[in-house]
């Protein structure tokens, strides 16, 4: 039996993968999952960029609002979730379209990566959150330098969950790839640095005079613990600290847009070493892409 197909549309931040699966989700009757580790968790809205109901246009989306922000919702999680997806979007005669900047689960659900067989420690959990960033990263440095080497050393929940793993295996396992559940198509926006810049400084401010803010200090009001807040990247954790008057708004704007940059040439570094990425220069529409999308299909 053929495998089912799946599309993947990846970039970097703010390069318009969301645009571009919605516009190609209309041109193919398709629908999209979200690939986002915070987009997932309800109440994260402004500061994870979650698409908005006008800005589906009508196309369903899938693994958007489903976990409390209380919970963790780990790879292993979205892997069960978005393969239920597929299942469901293909059983209607519809095609999946996976768009998201959290690699490292498309990644994972395209079977080049895998996730370590180690049940959740609770109690490790709750001593590891008593220590700060810098710690984590320090006591992972110690335990498996090369899994340090390859980990973002402000991202706390890959650090809790690589120390949770060499506690009980003694080191992170290194990725190996097995063969996947599907066929796939996989797009990659290409777009050079300058261009991203002005669309990332663009984003921020857009997001900030859209309530980022008032976001953040909703969130807080209600009882959110501010680590937690902290640990779901960049302008959580930036905004914060602005709430908590750690930094002026002066302050926090450049700073913010500076990590914010940083991020952008990680994320284009993980790409870059992926071979099975098409890649199309920005800006791209979905015609542009469609004869090869309609090929695959029938195909």
């Amino acid at each position: 039996m053929s495998k089912p197909k799946v599309i993947v549309i990846l970039g970097p931040t703010a390069s318009g993968k969301t645009a571009l699966s919605i516009e190609l989700a209309k041109l193919i009757d398709g629908e999209v999952i979200s690939a986002d580790s915070r987009q997932v968790y309800r109440g994260l809205d402004i500061g994870s960029g979650k698409v908005t109901k006008e800005e589906m246009q009508g196309i369903p989306h899938h693994l958007i609002d489903i976990a409390d922000i209380e919970n963790r919702y780990s790879g292993a999680d979205f892997i069960r979730g978005a393969k239920a997806a597929i299942t469901d979007i293909v059983s209607r005669g519809k095609v999946p379209i996976i768009a998201g900047g959290t690699f490292f689960y498309t990644d994972l659900l395209r079977g080049k990566l895998q996730t370590a067989s180690v049940e959740p420690d609770l109690v490790l959990q709750a001593e590891l959150e008593k220590l700060s960033t810098t710690e984590l990263f320090s006591k992972l440095e110690t335990a498996d330098p090369v899994r340090a080497a390859e980990i973002e050393p402000e991202n706390r929940r890959r650090l809790v969950r690589a120390l949770e793993i060499v506690a009980t295996l003694g080191h992170v396992p290194p990725p190996q790839a097995i063969e996947s559940d599907y066929e796939w198509l996989v797009f990659g926006i290409k777009i050079d640095s300058e261009a991203l810049a002005a669309r990332i400084e663009k984003r921020l401010h857009d997001r900030l005079q859209s309530g980022m803010q008032e976001e953040v200090t909703a969130l807080l009001a209600s009882g959110v613990d501010p680590q937690r807040l902290i640990d779901f990247g960049l302008e959580y954790r930036y905004l914060t600290l602005r709430q908590n008057e750690e930094l002026t708004y002066e302050e926090m704007v450049p700073q913010l847009f500076a990590k914010l940059r940083q991020f952008a040439k990680r994320q284009r570094t993980w790409l870059k070493r992926d071979t099975e990425i098409i890649w199309k220069d920005f800006p791209v529409t979905g015609n542009d892409i469609l004869p090869e999308v309609q090929s695959f299909i029938k195909n």
